[in-house]
Protein backbone atom coordinates (compact mmCIF):
# COMPACT_ATOMS: atom_id res chain seq x y z
CA UNK A 1 0.00 0.00 0.00
CA UNK A 2 1.15 3.51 -0.64
CA UNK A 3 0.57 5.75 2.49
CA UNK A 4 -1.15 8.98 2.80
CA UNK A 5 1.56 11.38 2.74
CA UNK A 6 2.64 10.29 -0.86
CA UNK A 7 2.37 11.92 -3.78
CA UNK A 8 -0.40 11.33 -6.50
CA UNK A 9 0.93 12.34 -10.38
CA UNK A 10 -2.05 13.44 -12.29
CA UNK A 11 -1.71 13.69 -16.08
CA UNK A 12 -4.69 16.47 -16.94
CA UNK A 13 -5.59 19.05 -14.69
CA UNK A 14 -9.97 19.45 -15.73
CA UNK A 15 -13.11 18.85 -13.67
CA UNK A 16 -12.12 14.91 -12.78
CA UNK A 17 -8.45 16.03 -11.78
CA UNK A 18 -9.84 18.18 -9.35
CA UNK A 19 -12.23 15.55 -7.91
CA UNK A 20 -9.40 12.90 -7.74
CA UNK A 21 -7.65 15.84 -5.93
CA UNK A 22 -10.29 16.61 -3.55
CA UNK A 23 -10.53 12.84 -2.48
CA UNK A 24 -6.93 12.28 -2.90
CA UNK A 25 -6.12 14.95 -0.20
CA UNK A 26 -9.50 13.60 2.02
CA UNK A 27 -7.50 10.14 2.23
CA UNK A 28 -3.82 12.14 2.87
CA UNK A 29 -2.52 11.94 0.37
CA UNK A 30 -1.16 15.36 -2.05
CA UNK A 31 -1.75 15.38 -5.73
CA UNK A 32 1.13 16.60 -8.62
CA UNK A 33 -1.01 17.79 -11.69
CA UNK A 34 0.72 18.09 -15.14
CA UNK A 35 -0.93 20.36 -17.47
CA UNK A 36 -0.21 22.19 -20.44
CA UNK A 37 -3.04 25.18 -19.81
CA UNK A 38 -2.32 28.22 -17.89
CA UNK A 39 -4.63 27.28 -15.13
CA UNK A 40 -6.70 24.29 -15.20
CA UNK A 41 -9.34 24.29 -12.92
CA UNK A 42 -7.67 21.07 -10.89
CA UNK A 43 -4.83 22.76 -9.86
CA UNK A 44 -7.31 25.30 -7.03
CA UNK A 45 -6.73 21.94 -5.09
CA UNK A 46 -3.52 20.63 -5.81
CA UNK A 47 -0.25 20.53 -3.65
CA UNK A 48 2.09 21.09 -6.89
CA UNK A 49 1.53 21.55 -10.42
CA UNK A 50 3.63 21.16 -13.47
CA UNK A 51 2.69 23.07 -16.83
CA UNK A 52 4.31 21.29 -19.58
CA UNK A 53 2.90 19.69 -22.80
CA UNK A 54 1.31 16.19 -22.54
CA UNK A 55 4.41 15.17 -25.30
CA UNK A 56 7.08 16.53 -22.98
CA UNK A 57 9.56 13.54 -22.20
CA UNK A 58 11.52 15.44 -20.07
CA UNK A 59 8.98 17.07 -17.75
CA UNK A 60 7.29 13.49 -17.70
CA UNK A 61 10.67 12.05 -16.37
CA UNK A 62 10.27 14.87 -14.01
CA UNK A 63 6.88 13.84 -13.01
CA UNK A 64 8.09 10.51 -12.79
CA UNK A 65 10.80 11.73 -9.71
CA UNK A 66 8.31 13.14 -7.63
CA UNK A 67 5.26 11.09 -7.36
CA UNK A 68 4.86 7.73 -5.98
CA UNK A 69 1.84 6.74 -8.56
CA UNK A 70 0.37 8.26 -11.37
CA UNK A 71 -2.78 8.33 -13.03
CA UNK A 72 -4.59 10.57 -15.66
CA UNK A 73 -8.45 11.88 -15.87
CA UNK A 74 -8.65 11.69 -20.15
CA UNK A 75 -7.42 9.22 -22.81
CA UNK A 76 -6.75 11.25 -25.30
CA UNK A 77 -2.77 11.55 -24.57
CA UNK A 78 0.47 10.53 -25.74
CA UNK A 79 1.01 7.11 -24.90
CA UNK A 80 5.03 7.06 -25.71
CA UNK A 81 4.89 9.93 -23.32
CA UNK A 82 3.11 8.37 -20.32
CA UNK A 83 5.28 4.98 -20.99
CA UNK A 84 8.06 7.30 -18.94
CA UNK A 85 6.24 6.72 -15.96
CA UNK A 86 6.61 2.86 -16.06
CA UNK A 87 5.11 0.69 -13.44
CA UNK A 88 4.30 4.31 -11.60
CA UNK A 89 0.79 4.63 -14.02
CA UNK A 90 -2.27 3.07 -13.09
CA UNK A 91 -4.30 2.10 -15.37
CA UNK A 92 -1.26 1.36 -17.71
CA UNK A 93 -0.95 3.11 -20.77
CA UNK A 94 -2.48 -0.32 -22.57
CA UNK A 95 -6.17 0.80 -20.95
CA UNK A 96 -5.29 4.56 -22.75
CA UNK A 97 -3.78 3.04 -25.68
CA UNK A 98 -7.22 1.00 -26.95
CA UNK A 99 -10.07 3.63 -25.61
CA UNK A 100 -8.37 6.29 -27.62
CA UNK A 101 -8.68 4.50 -30.92
CA UNK A 102 -12.57 3.68 -31.93
CA UNK A 103 -11.26 1.07 -34.37
CA UNK A 104 -8.51 -0.47 -31.84
CA UNK A 105 -11.55 -0.26 -29.06
CA UNK A 106 -14.02 -1.88 -31.24
CA UNK A 107 -12.35 -5.05 -31.93
CA UNK A 108 -10.74 -5.14 -28.54
CA UNK A 109 -14.35 -5.29 -27.28
CA UNK A 110 -15.64 -7.93 -29.95
CA UNK A 111 -12.66 -9.82 -28.53
CA UNK A 112 -13.99 -9.97 -24.90
CA UNK A 113 -16.82 -11.56 -26.60
CA UNK A 114 -19.02 -8.30 -25.68
CA UNK A 115 -22.25 -7.07 -27.88
CA UNK A 116 -21.01 -4.05 -30.21
CA UNK A 117 -22.90 -2.74 -32.71
CA UNK A 118 -21.74 -3.58 -36.60
CA UNK A 119 -18.97 -1.54 -37.82
CA UNK A 120 -16.77 -1.06 -40.31
CA UNK A 121 -13.50 0.95 -40.03
CA UNK A 122 -13.32 3.87 -43.04
CA UNK A 123 -10.33 5.26 -44.46
CA UNK A 124 -11.72 7.06 -47.64
CA UNK A 125 -15.00 8.01 -48.83
CA UNK A 126 -15.18 4.60 -51.32
CA UNK A 127 -14.76 3.05 -47.80
CA UNK A 128 -17.41 5.05 -46.04
CA UNK A 129 -19.93 3.79 -49.15
CA UNK A 130 -18.65 0.22 -49.31
CA UNK A 131 -19.69 0.57 -45.46
CA UNK A 132 -23.07 2.05 -45.88
CA UNK A 133 -24.22 -0.81 -48.55
CA UNK A 134 -23.13 -3.29 -45.87
CA UNK A 135 -24.17 -2.06 -42.82
CA UNK A 136 -27.23 0.09 -44.38
CA UNK A 137 -28.97 3.00 -42.71
CA UNK A 138 -28.94 4.81 -40.42
CA UNK A 139 -25.23 4.92 -39.01
CA UNK A 140 -23.21 6.84 -37.34
CA UNK A 141 -19.52 8.18 -38.89
CA UNK A 142 -17.26 8.34 -35.32
CA UNK A 143 -12.99 9.37 -36.05
CA UNK A 144 -11.32 6.75 -34.92
CA UNK A 145 -9.22 9.22 -32.53
CA UNK A 146 -9.97 12.71 -30.40
CA UNK A 147 -13.96 12.83 -30.00
CA UNK A 148 -16.00 13.16 -27.41
CA UNK A 149 -19.66 14.55 -26.47
CA UNK A 150 -20.59 14.03 -29.71
CA UNK A 151 -17.76 15.62 -31.70
CA UNK A 152 -16.37 14.44 -34.26
CA UNK A 153 -19.57 12.44 -35.44
CA UNK A 154 -22.04 12.70 -38.09
CA UNK A 155 -25.09 10.63 -38.86
CA UNK A 156 -26.14 9.23 -42.52
CA UNK A 157 -29.85 8.69 -42.58
CA UNK A 158 -29.56 7.26 -46.22
CA UNK A 159 -26.73 6.66 -48.51
CA UNK A 160 -26.62 10.21 -50.12
CA UNK A 161 -25.67 11.52 -47.00
CA UNK A 162 -22.65 10.04 -46.38
CA UNK A 163 -20.76 12.23 -48.33
CA UNK A 164 -21.39 15.35 -46.47
CA UNK A 165 -21.41 13.08 -43.20
CA UNK A 166 -17.65 12.73 -44.49
CA UNK A 167 -16.64 16.45 -45.16
CA UNK A 168 -18.32 16.76 -41.54
CA UNK A 169 -15.31 14.78 -39.85
CA UNK A 170 -12.91 16.61 -42.14
CA UNK A 171 -12.40 13.02 -43.65
CA UNK A 172 -10.15 11.96 -40.87
CA UNK A 173 -9.60 8.04 -40.75
CA UNK A 174 -12.98 6.91 -38.34
CA UNK A 175 -15.43 3.98 -37.96
CA UNK A 176 -18.85 3.56 -39.08
CA UNK A 177 -21.30 1.92 -37.04
CA UNK A 178 -25.25 0.78 -37.51
CA UNK A 179 -27.60 2.66 -35.74
CA UNK A 180 -28.68 0.92 -32.45
CA UNK A 181 -32.64 0.32 -31.87
CA UNK A 182 -32.49 1.13 -28.11
CA UNK A 183 -34.48 1.43 -25.15
CA UNK A 184 -32.31 3.25 -22.87
CA UNK A 185 -28.83 3.85 -21.93
CA UNK A 186 -26.68 3.60 -19.26
CA UNK A 187 -23.12 3.17 -17.75
CA UNK A 188 -21.83 0.14 -15.66
CA UNK A 189 -19.00 1.21 -13.57
CA UNK A 190 -16.30 -1.10 -12.03
CA UNK A 191 -13.29 -0.13 -9.71
CA UNK A 192 -10.20 -3.02 -9.94
CA UNK A 193 -7.74 -4.16 -7.62
CA UNK A 194 -3.91 -5.41 -9.20
CA UNK A 195 -4.86 -8.51 -7.48
CA UNK A 196 -8.16 -8.79 -9.33
CA UNK A 197 -10.62 -7.80 -6.75
CA UNK A 198 -13.21 -5.34 -7.84
CA UNK A 199 -16.12 -3.76 -7.18
CA UNK A 200 -19.35 -2.35 -8.48
CA UNK A 201 -21.37 0.82 -8.23
CA UNK A 202 -25.65 0.77 -9.27
CA UNK A 203 -25.97 1.30 -12.71
CA UNK A 204 -27.12 4.96 -13.77
CA UNK A 205 -29.50 5.48 -16.29
CA UNK A 206 -28.12 8.29 -18.78
CA UNK A 207 -29.99 10.93 -20.78
CA UNK A 208 -28.07 12.97 -23.80
CA UNK A 209 -29.28 16.15 -25.35
CA UNK A 210 -26.73 16.65 -28.23
CA UNK A 211 -23.75 14.17 -27.49
CA UNK A 212 -23.50 15.36 -23.98
CA UNK A 213 -24.44 13.58 -20.90
CA UNK A 214 -27.21 15.51 -19.25
CA UNK A 215 -28.73 13.69 -16.03
CA UNK A 216 -27.97 10.02 -14.74
CA UNK A 217 -30.59 8.91 -12.50
CA UNK A 218 -29.87 6.01 -10.03
CA UNK A 219 -31.32 3.21 -9.56
CA UNK A 220 -32.37 2.96 -12.99
CA UNK A 221 -35.98 1.62 -14.72
CA UNK A 222 -36.44 -1.98 -14.24
CA UNK A 223 -36.03 -2.06 -18.65
CA UNK A 224 -32.26 -1.43 -18.06
CA UNK A 225 -31.87 -3.22 -14.54
CA UNK A 226 -32.81 -6.79 -15.67
CA UNK A 227 -29.57 -6.07 -18.28
CA UNK A 228 -27.20 -5.00 -15.71
CA UNK A 229 -26.30 -8.26 -14.39
CA UNK A 230 -24.73 -9.15 -18.18
CA UNK A 231 -23.23 -5.68 -19.15
CA UNK A 232 -21.29 -6.10 -15.36
CA UNK A 233 -20.08 -9.53 -16.61
CA UNK A 234 -18.64 -8.22 -19.68
CA UNK A 235 -17.21 -4.97 -17.94
CA UNK A 236 -15.50 -7.27 -15.83
CA UNK A 237 -14.50 -9.24 -18.79
CA UNK A 238 -12.96 -5.90 -20.53
CA UNK A 239 -11.39 -4.90 -17.11
CA UNK A 240 -9.24 -8.17 -16.99
CA UNK A 241 -8.46 -8.24 -20.60
CA UNK A 242 -6.93 -4.78 -20.13
CA UNK A 243 -5.15 -5.54 -16.53
CA UNK A 244 -6.89 -2.05 -15.79
CA UNK A 245 -6.47 -0.85 -12.46
CA UNK A 246 -8.72 1.68 -11.21
CA UNK A 247 -11.88 2.89 -12.48
CA UNK A 248 -13.20 1.68 -15.61
CA UNK A 249 -16.69 3.05 -17.49
CA UNK A 250 -18.51 1.15 -19.82
CA UNK A 251 -21.33 2.90 -21.61
CA UNK A 252 -24.02 0.40 -22.65
CA UNK A 253 -27.39 0.85 -24.90
CA UNK A 254 -30.22 -1.08 -23.66
CA UNK A 255 -31.77 -3.10 -27.15
CA UNK A 256 -34.04 -5.92 -27.31
CA UNK A 257 -30.56 -8.43 -27.69
CA UNK A 258 -29.47 -7.37 -25.08
CA UNK A 259 -26.89 -4.68 -23.78
CA UNK A 260 -24.54 -3.45 -26.53
CA UNK A 261 -21.52 -1.63 -25.64
CA UNK A 262 -20.77 1.87 -27.17
CA UNK A 263 -17.85 2.63 -25.70
CA UNK A 264 -15.26 2.27 -22.97
CA UNK A 265 -13.80 5.16 -20.80
CA UNK A 266 -10.60 4.26 -18.68
CA UNK A 267 -11.11 6.86 -15.85
CA UNK A 268 -13.76 7.96 -13.90
CA UNK A 269 -16.53 9.55 -15.22
CA UNK A 270 -19.24 11.84 -15.80
CA UNK A 271 -21.88 8.83 -15.50
CA UNK A 272 -20.62 8.14 -12.02
CA UNK A 273 -20.51 12.12 -10.41
CA UNK A 274 -23.46 11.52 -8.28
CA UNK A 275 -21.36 8.93 -6.44
CA UNK A 276 -20.25 11.71 -4.24
CA UNK A 277 -23.08 12.46 -2.15
CA UNK A 278 -25.16 8.63 -3.55
CA UNK A 279 -22.80 6.81 -2.74
CA UNK A 280 -20.96 5.70 0.66
CA UNK A 281 -17.80 5.46 -1.66
CA UNK A 282 -17.02 7.98 -4.24
CA UNK A 283 -15.59 6.53 -7.92
CA UNK A 284 -12.84 9.10 -7.20
CA UNK A 285 -12.36 8.01 -3.69
CA UNK A 286 -12.39 4.23 -4.89
CA UNK A 287 -10.09 5.16 -8.09
CA UNK A 288 -7.56 6.88 -5.14
CA UNK A 289 -8.01 3.54 -3.12
CA UNK A 290 -7.00 1.48 -6.47
CA UNK A 291 -4.30 3.24 -7.73
CA UNK A 292 -2.53 3.12 -3.80
CA UNK A 293 -3.63 -0.69 -3.47
CA UNK A 294 -6.03 0.54 -0.20
CA UNK A 295 -8.82 -1.83 0.79
CA UNK A 296 -12.15 -1.68 -1.70
CA UNK A 297 -14.39 0.71 0.10
CA UNK A 298 -18.32 -0.29 0.41
CA UNK A 299 -20.24 1.26 -2.91
CA UNK A 300 -23.97 0.79 -1.74
CA UNK A 301 -26.36 3.86 -2.18
CA UNK A 302 -26.13 6.22 0.75
CA UNK A 303 -30.06 6.49 0.40
CA UNK A 304 -32.63 5.51 -1.98
CA UNK A 305 -31.43 6.60 -4.85
CA UNK A 306 -29.77 10.01 -6.64
CA UNK A 307 -30.10 12.23 -10.01
CA UNK A 308 -27.34 14.23 -11.08
CA UNK A 309 -27.67 16.64 -13.57
CA UNK A 310 -24.71 18.49 -15.70
CA UNK A 311 -24.38 22.31 -15.88
CA UNK A 312 -23.29 22.65 -19.44
CA UNK A 313 -22.74 26.24 -20.62
CA UNK A 314 -24.56 28.99 -19.50
CA UNK A 315 -26.77 26.20 -16.72
CA UNK A 316 -23.92 27.08 -14.31
CA UNK A 317 -25.35 30.89 -14.19
CA UNK A 318 -28.17 29.10 -12.24
CA UNK A 319 -25.88 28.81 -9.47
CA UNK A 320 -27.63 31.21 -7.14
CA UNK A 321 -30.93 29.15 -7.49
CA UNK A 322 -29.38 25.88 -6.94
CA UNK A 323 -27.64 26.37 -3.87
CA UNK A 324 -30.54 27.76 -2.22
CA UNK A 325 -32.95 24.00 -3.10
CA UNK A 326 -32.48 21.98 0.01
CA UNK A 327 -30.78 18.81 -0.62
CA UNK A 328 -29.28 20.13 -3.67
CA UNK A 329 -25.19 19.36 -3.95
CA UNK A 330 -23.57 21.99 -5.90
CA UNK A 331 -20.43 20.99 -7.71
CA UNK A 332 -18.86 23.99 -9.55
CA UNK A 333 -15.34 23.29 -11.30
CA UNK A 334 -13.62 27.10 -11.74
CA UNK A 335 -13.13 26.70 -15.14
CA UNK A 336 -14.21 30.71 -15.99
CA UNK A 337 -15.58 31.24 -19.25
CA UNK A 338 -19.05 29.35 -19.45
CA UNK A 339 -18.79 28.56 -23.64
CA UNK A 340 -21.69 26.13 -24.90
CA UNK A 341 -21.14 22.53 -24.42
CA UNK A 342 -18.54 23.16 -21.91
CA UNK A 343 -19.46 21.21 -18.39
CA UNK A 344 -19.01 23.72 -16.17
CA UNK A 345 -20.74 22.14 -13.18
CA UNK A 346 -23.09 19.91 -12.22
CA UNK A 347 -25.91 19.38 -9.08
CA UNK A 348 -26.71 16.12 -7.42
CA UNK A 349 -29.75 15.43 -5.80
CA UNK A 350 -30.40 12.66 -3.52
CA UNK A 351 -33.76 10.72 -3.19
CA UNK A 352 -34.75 9.94 0.12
Amino acid sequence: MIPPGSTIGIIGGGQLGRMLSIAAAELGYRTHILDPHEHPCAVDVAAFVARAAYDDMAAMRELASKVDVATYEFENLPVAALDVLGSKLLPSTRSLAIAQDRGREKAFIEGTGARVAKWRTVSSLEDLGSATAELGTPLVLKTRRYGYDGKGQAWIGESAEAEAAWKAIAEEPAIAEAGVDFAAEFSVIVARWEDGRHVFWESPENEHEGGILRRSTVPCRELVAVQVDEARDATLRIAEALGHVGVLTVEFFASADGPVVNEIAPRVHNSGHWTIEGSVTSQFEQHIRAICGLPPGVTGLTRGGAVMENLIGADVERWPQLVAQRGAHVHIYGKGEARPGRKMGHVTRVVR
